[in-house]
């Protein structure tokens, strides 16, 4: 059980590389020099076992010690993320080497993401160079949707893990080996919590809301709105008929992070895709704040609406 998230013990990820030759079983090298696979326990030519590790346990006595188990937890999450704080940092540094772009895509699920990536890629794939990561608890569905917009796809089974890690990462780097001067798009698995909390490498992190799920998300799943580089409010064509004050979750996420960009946009009818493009080619400056030419792109759109 992760002591994180509580993902389970069976979460174990399968990486399937589609349309990506020579990519099912693969085992990669770091520019440290070292090497490792990842169907096994072998790192730096070391085998492990749980043996390696082992922990005795009194069961007539498990608090006999006089010790709390609280401090203990505590310590298994710290080292839990800092390992994995470890692996997100070379993944950055392979990433910066080869000049490649990667874009940590969040979201709950039905949000939009893959529906915004397939409009992205169709318009701007070519021209980005871009490939996919995919992490979905099971199914290829929404890499098959990229497939279909031409670009080249990995995906990420995690069973019953409820995000993406730095480690998998790093597999689906080696899967997608994506080219010189590219992006990378990696589709979290949908879930507001614990895809905030791990670092994955990545250059950015983009979290998409729909205006569906209500505009108090901000208030309700801080973590995630606190680690964002860019928040997108999608669906902005259904804004005349659900209860979604744009304004309000704006100030919600400034309240947590001033220096976060917001987006407003409907990846299904085109509109406000503009800035999000605009974004992807740096033509958007980070400290700049959007929010006046955004909000008349919005009231033209709800007045065509009605």
């Amino acid at each position: 059980m992760c002591a994180t998230c509580g993902c389970g013990e069976d979460a174990t990820p399968r990486v399937y590389a589609l349309d990506v030759p020579g990519a099912q079983a693969h085992g990669h090298s770091h520019e440290d020099g070292h090497g490792h696979t990842h169907d096994g326990h072998t790192h730096d030519g070391h085998e492990h076992t749980h043996d390696d590790h082992s922990h005795e346990h009194t069961p007539s006595d498990p608090h006999g010690d006089g010790h709390s188990h609280a401090p203990e937890l505590i310590s298994m999450e710290q080292n839990l993320l800092a390992k994995n704080d470890l692996l997100a940092e070379r993944n950055r540094g392979w990433l910066a080497g080869r000049k490649v772009r990667a874009l940590n895509m969040m979201s709950s699920p039905g949000a939009g993401k893959t529906t915004l990536l397939v409009r992205t890629l169709t318009e701007l794939g070519d021209r980005l160079r871009a490939g996919v990561i995919e992490g979905d608890q099971e199914t290829s569905l929404d890499a098959d949707r990229i497939r279909a917009a031409g670009r080249p796809a990995v995906q990420i089974n995690t069973g019953a893990g409820c995000h993406l890690d730095a480690d998998m990462l790093r597999r689906g780097l080696d899967a997608l080996d994506p080219p010189m001067d590219s992006t990378v798009f990696i589709e979290n698995v949908g879930n507001l919590v614990c895809p905030a909390l791990f670092d994955l490498g990545e250059a950015a992190k983009v979290v998409v809301v729909s205006v569906t799920e209500g505009d108090d998300k901000p208030q309700k799943y801080p973590h995630m709105f606190i680690a964002a580089d860019l928040v997108i409010i999608n669906k902005s064509d259904l804004l005349p008929y659900v209860d979604f004050d744009v304004d309000e979750c704006l100030h919600r996420i400034r309240h947590l992070n001033a220096h976060a960009q917001f987006l407003v946009l409907s990846a299904t009818t085109g509109d406000g895709l503009a800035a999000w493009f605009d974004w992807l080619d740096g033509r958007t400056s980070p400290t700049e704040t959007r929010t006046g030419s955004l909000t008349g792109s919005l009231e033209e759109s709800l007045t065509d609406a009605h």
